[in-house]
């Protein structure tokens, strides 16, 4: 599934400016924040730290990591891992990275327990739609029926023990834009950790890792933005530490064509941008798999993606859609079980 994100989650009481620190009365650690540029987004990471230097040290190094996950996984660079890997011949057995290994099988856990709504196949079908948005212009029956040849996640094999993918039909394309980002600002976070820096937050556009909550403080505050982008009214405000955040929808980024809105999510049934006005928060156990969530939930509808949400440990969603009627807010059952900004 193609997901390309916008910040609609807002860490507040957070600057987010390159170098900016602040002291909190009373705590022997520093806040400093920072940003570069990665995956097509920004990374933004706020820590705190007992001085600048181990600060500084601590997010050169996560920026390091996000920089080689990007190396490996982007399905824009021609030379990234992934897209050697989708060069190769068909039904071939190609040894691969721990790291895309890793976010390879976790994707295909997703589209197991989603039925195949979340697809890293659906490469073919992201090609098609990024040209159709481009030119407005809907892909014909034709192309769409021959990108699909080429879509569908047990076409997708995986060997464990020898640490192979096959893809095993012609002209399979990966795209990993609805997970990469979560997977990368946790592993971010996991290497601030292991520099003795456990409280820390890492943004990636929609995608929010947090660990230990900040001197202080409950947990880290993360509000959810409306589905409407004139709307700066918030739906909730939550308090978050150790857990993954991650909100999608087409609030910015849905194009009309021949009369009909679509969103620049793609849904692997189709191979056409979603046309439902829907917004999905999902909240886990680290950013991966909210990553790997919230556009599915908005693909499989409120019902289907609320009892997926369900059925999973430690993850709660909340879903707002808009019709003409208005906009409906649709919870899971855990959602109410969280700590909330009064």
């Amino acid at each position: 599934m193609m997901r390309l994100k916008w910040m609609t989650l807002v860490c507040f009481g957070l600057l987010l400016i390159t170098g900016c620190s602040t002291t909190r009365q009373g705590s022997s650690l520093h806040r400093f924040e920072y940003a570069e540029l990665h995956m097509g987004t920004v990374f933004r990471i706020v820590l705190y730290a007992p001085d600048k230097m181990k600060g500084d040290a601590a997010a050169v190094a996560a920026f390091q990591r996000v920089g080689k996950l990007d190396d490996v996984m982007s399905d824009y660079d021609p030379k990234s891992e992934l897209m050697q890997l989708c060069g190769k011949p068909a039904g071939v057995p190609v040894k691969v990275s721990q790291e895309l290994f890793d976010i390879l099988r976790e994707s295909q856990r997703v589209a197991k327990e989603s039925d195949g709504v979340f697809d890293v196949t659906v490469g073919p079908y992201v090609r098609l739609w990024r040209v159709a948005r481009k030119k407005k212009v809907l892909p014909s029956q034709t192309e769409l029926a021959e990108a699909a040849k080429a879509v569908g996640y047990r076409k997708l094999v995986m060997d464990e023990r020898e640490g192979t993918v096959t893809l095993t039909v012609p002209n399979m394309r990966l795209d990993l834009g609805g997970i990469a980002k979560g997977y990368a600002a946790d592993q971010a976070l996991g290497v601030m950790r292991r520099m003795g820096i456990s409280r820390a937050m890492v943004a990636a556009s929609g995608d929010i890792a947090v660990g230990d909550a900040p001197p202080g403080h409950a947990g880290w505050a993360i509000g959810i933005a409306s589905i409407d982008p004139k709307d700066e009214s918030l739906q909730k405000t939550v308090l978050l530490k150790n857990a993954g955040i991650s909100t999608s929808g087409d609030m910015e980024q849905g194009i009309e064509i021949d009369g009909v809105r679509y969103s620049h999510v793609v849904n692997p049934a189709t191979g056409l941008g979603l046309t439902e006005r829907i917004q999905a928060t999902v909240i886990g156990p680290n950013a991966m798999t909210t990553d790997g969530l919230d556009n599915t939930v908005c693909a499989m509808g409120v019902q289907r993606g609320l009892a997926l949400i369900d059925s999973l440990p430690r993850t709660a969603a909340l879903v707002v859609t808009k019709d003409e009627g208005g906009k409906h807010v649709f919870t899971s059952r855990r959602f109410k079980q969280l700590h909330f900004q009064n």
